[in-house]
């Protein structure tokens, strides 16, 4: 059986989301006084989507969803994820990233 469920993230009017609901496009949008704003579509296990949590923001050029920046440091890159400074070291030890030397530390 498939997941026939809608997913849709409210935007403020920075492109930032404030609330995600599960609900049909039709019911969405006849109903203007339940779901006020801008409302975008998100998608829960879809490849290539990132569903959309309180706190993301909209980029609706590449039509993607952005995770808040975890540190000051880290960028974005091609794909809209956020990448440390330096790259985390897969040798399979624990690691945690530190904002103040600016790598990864072994716990």
């Amino acid at each position: 059986m498939s997941d026939t469920r809608t997913y849709f993230a409210q935007l403020d009017e920075n492109n930032v989301v404030t609330h995600v609901a599960v609900v049909q496009r039709d019911f969405l949008e006849a109903n203007p006084e339940r779901y006020p704003g801008v409302w975008v579509e998100t998608f829960f296990n879809v490849a290539g989507k990132t569903y959309a949590g309180v706190g993301f923001t909209y980029n609706s050029t590449a039509d993607v969803f952005v995770a808040p920046q975890p540190y000051p440091s880290w960028t974005l890159d091609s794909n809209h994820d956020w990448q440390p400074p330096t790259p985390h070291p897969n040798d399979g030890e624990r690691y945690e990233w530190s904002e103040e030397e600016l790598e990864w530390v072994a716990v």
